[in-house]
């Protein structure tokens, strides 16, 4: 059975790396978290995105953008390369 949020030093304990670590991703952006006190909690979609087993709302987004830029500027490439 899996949490809906974890302590910073449960979530350095699954993604292997210190508290500290955890801490300043947190603080810095780099992991989503809520701030509580003075502390951090890491909601679960957050650790299986840092981990890779999950893509978030914002990665989609940017791929779903880059697909449609490759397709606007390449797009008449793309079709020549089919027909081979």
């Amino acid at each position: 059975m899996t949490k809906e949020y974890y302590s910073t030093i449960e979530a350095a304990n699954i993604l292997k790396v210190s508290r500290t670590a955890v801490f300043q991703w947190a603080r810095n952006g780099k992991i989503k978290a809520i701030r509580v006190g003075r502390n951090y909690i890491i909601p679960h979609h957050a650790l299986l995105e840092k981990l890779g087993k999950d893509i978030g709302t914002e990665k989609k987004a940017d791929i779903e953008n880059a697909i449609n830029r490759a397709l606007k500027d390449y797009g008449a490439t793309f079709r020549l390369l089919g027909k081979e």
